[in-house]
């Protein structure tokens, strides 16, 4: 499987290379942060309402005053299917005044 030239598909040829089956279902966290605890409890409460299914995790970042929230969703991580799922997490985030920062696979 050859992937486009980009970090996404860095990150993808990488795994790919270490021997994860990218045909198959994983939990991919897709990370979001905030700089406000209270917006980060915003995404969370908007999140559990219209997708429940949804892992959520809000937990504080390393760096101070940063917070995480980490939303985990089951998925066959596609190239197409990981930069369609970041788009729509950066316009979710940037409605509480957040950002995506990226997504890994649990292994």
């Amino acid at each position: 499987m050859s992937f486009p030239n980009d970090e996404t598909g860095n990150v993808l040829q990488e795994m790919q290379q270490a021997g994860i089956e990218l045909n198959e279902m994983h939990d991919v966290v897709f990370f979001q942060l905030f700089e406000q605890k209270a917006q980060a409890e915003q995404l969370v409460a908007h999140l559990q309402a219209v997708a429940p299914d949804m892992v959520v995790k809000l937990h504080p970042d390393e760096t101070p005053n940063v917070w995480d929230v980490d939303c985990t969703v089951r998925m066959v991580p596609s190239y197409e299917g990981i930069v369609a799922q970041e788009a729509e997490f950066e316009q979710l985030a940037a409605k509480f005044n957040g950002y995506n920062d990226g997504w890994g696979i649990e292994a």
